[in-house]
């Protein structure tokens, strides 16, 4: 029986097709039990009807506290009883009791070489620091934003002339890579999490995680 998993969204769902694409070809070994979204007008809705995949709307605009949302959201996500939570692009802060609710098995992409530019706007501020190189990590999601262990990362250079824009566009490339490869460990038992630290193959994973090279499967 495939691996279970939820993926919640709140755009495109680019990083939801790319799961959908690999699962199709064999090379990730999961069913998609249901995609979420807190936004109706989200297309990663209809990328999932196109694959016939439960979908559920829940806008968290109808709920008076954070923790009533992510309380139905729970419930939501429960009645699937899946083995991983995957957020794609599900732009939305969690509460504590949530992220402590799927502790160790709900994994985050953020577009930045974390530990740096946690939060938004990460490629310019990459850019106006003068950095060499950016890129995107996936990590385990902690109760603290964007602070939960790395898993993987895949980094690239900055370019003289990049914008926000070009340097976003490399890094969504690198995100359909990686999140598929770090969801395939999981499903295989490779990856753990324990006492806030990831482990990969049984041993501890630096602050930063694996970084990606065409090897890595």
């Amino acid at each position: 029986m495939s691996f279970p998993v939820v993926v919640l969204i709140s755009g495109s769902g680019s990083n939801l097709q790319a799961l959908i694409d690999q699962s199709l070809q064999g090379k990730l070994d999961i069913n998609i039990s249901a995609v979420i979204s807190n936004k109706a007008q989200a297309y990663g809705l209809e990328r999932a009807k196109a694959a016939n995949i439960d979908t559920h709307v829940l806008d968290h605009k109808a709920f008076s506290s954070r923790e009533e949302f992510d309380k139905k959201l729970q419930d939501i996500i429960d009645t699937y009883q899946p083995k991983l939570v995957i957020l794609a692009g599900f732009m939305r802060i969690l509460t504590e009791g949530f992220t402590k609710h799927f502790e160790g098995k709900m994994l985050n992409i953020h577009p930045s070489l974390l530990p740096k530019y946690k939060g938004l706007d990460t490629h310019q501020r990459a850019i106006d620091n003068n950095e060499k190189e950016h890129g995107v990590s996936v990590h385990f999601v902690s109760p603290e934003l964007d602070a939960g262990a790395v898993i993987l990362q895949a980094s690239t250079a900055i370019e003289e002339g990049e914008t926000a824009e070009s340097l976003a566009a490399k890094v969504h490339s690198l995100e359909h890579i990686i999140y598929p490869l770090s969801v395939k460990w999981f499903s295989e038992n490779r990856l753990s999490y324990e006492s806030g630290k990831a482990y990969f193959d049984s041993s501890p994973l630096p602050e930063t995680g694996i970084r990606y090279h065409n090897d890595l499967k």
